[in-house]
């Protein structure tokens, strides 16, 4: 990876001011493009984003990734395709040096350092599992990879209980557990809830009503972040489904390979998700500026760091107060508009003006509950139903740029709706790798060694997430596999 350091102008070259984006969400992508508009007359300065990932994920619609209502790629969007003179970078943020006012960059291989004479941090943020002891062996639902992976898995779990005799392992095999009743765990729930329903039929030796879905929240109910009035009619709403098992009060102490420990009771299940929670990124959590409880940067109104005038942050890793003190929620919508505000804040402050405050009164919370139903509060007005279904639709489709990828999603939505999901899964290991599974599992000796690729793949995946196509039971997902050896 070559050095991305700009050029020295001791050697009589031009030197441009260097603002650096690390982080590819909604966020950092929105200030890249309102830096572009702004200094789009400005050849003495060079943006550069940041990410490890070279697309854009609509997060919203990963619940109906997982579920195959709609396809992986369609909601995401290529960075390049959504900037136009920004310099896009691929790569992992090793450091920051804020003293040399370097970022060392990964690619994996190679290192490389690149200077900036701003910062904006927008890096977002992961699941959180310090919070409960064992949750390595949980699924996350915070990438594309994870909603595959997670739909892979749910689709094994139906696949092995249809050949199961045992009353008990397949008990297990259809007991899912999602851990945290926020508007995460809620919608996940939902989406699953409904994703039973339709694929159950296929599948000759399974009773739907056999299938349990649990879903545990540690608070006295489920979706604190909204009304309440439209929690208690979510909520109301799940407890309807079949085998819809919702506790609030339920504080987890510990998760391990097939089972969630409770307080009085264990519960046993061969997937299990954790939506409680989520933590700073290393990389922030390390920086030697102010941050809150949690781990956020704390900047001032106009999100600039008070002991780092060159360093901004954004989004969900940074605390950005409102003009009454509190800190603004984590949310995609202020997330965008604070890139607004960034943006211009930083051509301000390159041109010697001061920066403004950010601003914003939310508009509103969606969600949705699957099987056409939703809920949502638009201002001051509460929606629920067919018709916050549709709206919240109709929102998120909007949000997306470009109109082929919104007329695929069209697409997606409209087949979804005259024709059962289907349940396919998507392989995600070699030829190679599958060989070798294969010759392990018959006793074979081979001497062929598995890609480093694949390898590495392995090594990064979950030890609870083995499901796709391609494996067997491990001993680390069943307890009861050694049983059955």
């Amino acid at each position: 990876m070559a050095s991305l350091t700009p050029k020295n102008s001791t050697n009589g070259e031009w030197c441009k001011t260097r603002i650096v984006i690390l982080g590819g969400g909604f966020g950092g992508v929105s200030t890249a493009a309102h830096l572009e508009r702004l200094f789009r007359r400005r050849p003495d300065v060079e943006i550069v984003l940041v990410s490890r990932d070279n697309f854009i994920v609509l997060t919203p619609l990963l619940f109906e990734v997982c579920s195959g209502t709609l396809d992986a790629r369609h909601c995401t969007l290529p960075i390049r395709a959504y900037l136009r003179t920004t310099r896009f970078v691929e790569a992992t943020v090793h450091d920051i040096d804020l003293d040399r006012k370097v970022v060392r960059l990964s690619d994996g291989k190679d290192r490389s350092e690149l200077s900036y004479d701003q910062l904006v941090l927008a890096m977002g943020a992961r699941t959180n599992r310090g919070m409960i002891p064992g949750s390595e062996h949980a699924f996350t639902f915070k990438t594309v990879a994870d909603a595959l992976l997670l739909r892979n898995h749910i689709i094994e779990r139906f696949e092995r209980a249809d050949a199961e005799r045992d009353p008990d392992r397949k008990r297990r095999q259809l007991t899912f557990v999602i851990i945290g009743g926020g508007l995460v765990g809620v919608e996940l729930f939902g989406e699953l809830t409904a994703f039973a329903d339709q694929i159950a039929p296929l599948y000759q030796s399974v009773d739907r009503n056999e299938v349990r879905f649990v879903l545990l929240q540690g608070g006295d109910r489920l979706m604190p972040e909204i009304d309440p009035r439209l929690a208690d009619y979510g909520t109301e709403v799940l407890r309807q489904r079949t085998g819809a098992d919702i506790r609030t009060g339920a504080k987890v102490r510990a998760i391990e390979p097939g089972a969630v420990h409770l307080p009085d009771e264990t519960i046993e299940a061969q997937t299990i998700v954790l939506a409680a929670g989520v933590a700073t990124e290393p990389v922030v959590a390390a920086l030697p500026i102010q941050k809150d409880r949690r781990g956020r940067v704390t900047v001032d109104g106009t999100m600039r760091c008070p002991s780092r005038p060159d360093v901004w942050a954004i989004g969900d890793c940074a605390t950005i107060p409102s003009p009454s003190g509190d800190p603004y929620p984590t949310l995609a919508q202020h997330a965008m508009r604070e890139a607004r505000v960034l943006a211009r804040n930083i051509f301000d402050v390159l041109d010697g003006r001061p920066p403004r405050p950010f601003v914003y009164t939310t508009l509103g919370m969606m969600g949705s509950l699957g099987h056409n139903k939703g809920f949502g509060q638009l201002i001051k007005v509460r929606v629920r139903g067919r018709l916050a279904w549709f709206v919240r639709r109709t929102y998120y489709l909007l949000q997306m740029p470009g109109w082929a990828r919104r007329l695929r999603i069209v697409i997606d939505w409209t087949f979804a709706l005259l024709f059962r999901p289907d349940i396919v899964k998507i392989g995600l290991d070699s030829e190679a790798v599958a060989v070798l599974r294969e010759q392990s599992q018959t006793g074979e000796d081979s001497t062929a060694v598995i890609p480093e690729v694949d390898r590495r793949k392995q090594d990064e995946r979950p030890s609870e997430a083995i499901g796709n196509d391609n494996q067997a039971r491990s001993p680390v997902n069943d307890p009861a596999s050694s049983a059955q050896q």
